[in-house]
């Protein structure tokens, strides 16, 4: 398998979940900003929208969008519990987490990102962004990871998008519960190794 990321993406989420998954891949380069792989190959011949990430298959079979392909690695690794098993009320849970965390998180930051954002609409995002993590912290409270007591494909998604909150300016220092599981999650052997392939670990 091939997973194409790009440095402190939100294609973090599926690599360190192919290291909990314990899977052989290759983990391919895409920066978002050039959209160009270190042998010069234009992305966008291999993902027409030009993000990441994408998994590549043995087969030549790509698949997209961050919350479908961890599902997937977690199915190809069923005894490590990375999610529940399809058809059960757990998975439907953990696909609810997911949804929460890609369109009130993840595309909550968003306008962070870009330069031309009125500084006025920043200050309404970092606001609602802040009132999103006191529901996860409230989620958090008493347990290790989102779902109880075993790291799941959330969590991995979950740590990757609060990565971002210190650099654009939420400030989530009222929530000790996700500080607590930002450190729980950092600490995992397997979150260090994508953090330290990505040039990201301190």
């Amino acid at each position: 398998m091939k997973l194409y990321y790009s440095p402190g993406a939100c294609s973090l989420s599926p690599h360190i979940v192919l290291r909990e998954a314990g899977l052989a891949f290759e983990a391919v380069k895409a920066p978002t900003k050039t959209h160009k792989l270190d042998d010069g190959t234009d992305y966008y011949t291999i993902n027409p929208l030009g993000y990441v990430p994408l998994l590549e298959l043995d087969d030549g079979t790509r698949l997209a969008e961050g919350p479908a392909i961890v599902q997937y690695i977690a199915d190809q690794a069923p005894l490590k519990n990375l999610a529940p098993a399809n058809g059960t009320l757990a998975r439907y849970r953990l696909q609810s987490l997911l949804t929460f965390i890609g369109t009130e998180l993840h595309k909550g930051y968003s306008p962070l990102f870009y330069p031309t954002t009125p500084e006025e609409y920043k200050t309404t995002v970092r606001e609602k962004l802040v009132s999103r993590y006191k529901w996860v912290d409230e989620q958090l409270a008493g347990k290790d990871y989102l779902t109880g007591e075993n790291f799941t494909v959330a969590d991995a998604y979950l740590f990757t998008v609060t990565n971002w909150a210190k650099p654009t300016g939420v400030d989530l220092s009222a929530f000790p519960n996700v500080a607590a599981f930002m450190a729980r999650v950092a600490a995992r052997p397997a979150v260090q190794e994508a953090l330290k392939a990505e040039g990201l670990a301190k």
